[in-house]
């Protein structure tokens, strides 16, 4: 991304007129696609971060603040971190985001789980994990694709950083940077069943108390029938 940048800035020519145009648009399509106001970040939990909240506050660097070194995420009595982020809707995800380093405390194996908000270490470790990121032991921004099919409904994502490159000799891992690239979807489900909900309540329950159906008859007992 920043080399595009650079590169245009070289042309000197034609891109005076208009450099800053070329500038905004080579930002604004990884501006758009992050999904930053859609995480919640007062119902993030971190397991096993040194600094209490120091996983929501990485998480809420901005983009621009991506290269910052503080604040940073540091485990505490050994190299694993258990990140839970809700997001305030559900997401198509498309990519993680992340920075680390490129010395021992940089994570190695990333671990995603969708859709639980019930894992600890220990459930962690036990469960299929639904994709596994192998990282990069680097300073650079790193992005990595996940498998979009898996992650159309995603309303939270539990980061599971396992170990780091330590190989046992390094306690500390240590991460600056976690951002999510996807889709927003609106939820239109809600509106959808409340008018639903509103169309069948005053007849429809009786008629279908009459039917036989599971879910009519439940109804109509409820009534009393």
């Amino acid at each position: 991304m920043s080399h595009h940048c650079h590169d245009e800035h070289d042309h000197s020519g034609h891109d005076h007129s208009h450099g800053a145009h070329d500038h905004s648009d080579d930002l604004t399509p990884a501006i758009q696609s992050l999904l930053y106001e859609q995480v919640d970040f007062g119902a993030v939990n971190t397991l096993n971060e040194a600094e209490p909240r120091s996983g929501a506050s990485i998480l809420q660097k901005t983009y621009a603040q991506r290269l910052d070194p503080e604040p940073e995420l540091q485990s505490d009595a050994d190299e694993q971190l258990l990140m839970f982020v809700p997001f305030t809707g559900q997401v198509r995800l498309h990519s993680i985001l992340l920075r680390t380093s490129d010395s021992a405390s940089a994570p190695k194996t990333l671990k995603l789980y969708l859709n639980r908000d019930d894992l600890d270490f220990g459930t962690a470790s036990d469960l299929q994990p639904t994709q596994q990121l192998d990282l990069a032991q680097t300073n650079d921004l790193q992005e990595h694709p996940v498998k979009r099919a898996l992650f159309n409904t995603t309303r939270s994502l539990t980061l599971f950083f396992e170990d780091n490159f330590g190989d046992g000799d390094e306690d500390v891992t240590r991460v600056s940077y976690v951002a999510f690239k996807g889709e927003y979807m609106r939820l239109n489900r809600e509106p959808v069943n409340f008018l639903y909900e509103a169309a069948a309540n005053p007849s429809d329950h009786k008629v279908k108390g009459t039917t036989g159906l599971g879910m009519g008859s439940g109804v109509g007992g409820r009534d009393g029938l």
